[in-house]
């Protein structure tokens, strides 16, 4: 596992000491992460920070996401796969998506390349916390 995908664990894992949904996301260009987030829906009260939207938030403004890769813990959903749309970003690496498919096929439809790295630390992550958590996890997602 690379250094980037670790970073988003680590954010991931920094959300759930606060309280909050365990994914995490990390923004990198030109080798270098510009942008760190993980989901804060529940601490910041706010039905749409996301690990991906805070991590963009946390990059700040950077004229041109030309070359930059996003890593999320979890295949990002409609929500942010939009994001990662509507600012051209080209390249996604998700940490597993068997907990929740979320927008691949959207994604990839609109010349995003989706790689599913399938790793076993962040299906436990998510999967210890959809146990622990279902009401939570089911507001997260719309259900």
């Amino acid at each position: 596992m690379d250094e980037f995908m670790q970073a988003a664990i680590a954010q991931a894992k920094q959300g759930r000491l606060e309280g909050g949904i365990p994914i995490g996301s990390v923004l990198v260009k030109s080798g270098k992460i510009i942008g760190r987030g993980h989901n804060k829906r529940v601490q910041d009260g706010d039905p749409v920070t996301h690990a991906e939207i805070d991590c963009l938030r946390n990059a700040g403004r950077i004229g041109n996401y030309k070359g930059t890769t996003l890593y999320s813990t979890l295949m990002p959903c409609y929500l942010c796969a939009g994001a990662v749309v509507q600012f051209g970003i080209k390249k996604v690496f998700a940490g597993e998506s068997a907990t929740f498919p979320g927008a691949r096929e959207f994604m990839e439809s609109h010349g995003v390349e989706v790689v599913d790295l399938d790793l076993d630390e962040c299906k436990q992550l998510m999967n210890e916390f959809i146990q622990n958590n279902p009401l939570l996890w089911n507001e997260d997602i719309g259900k």
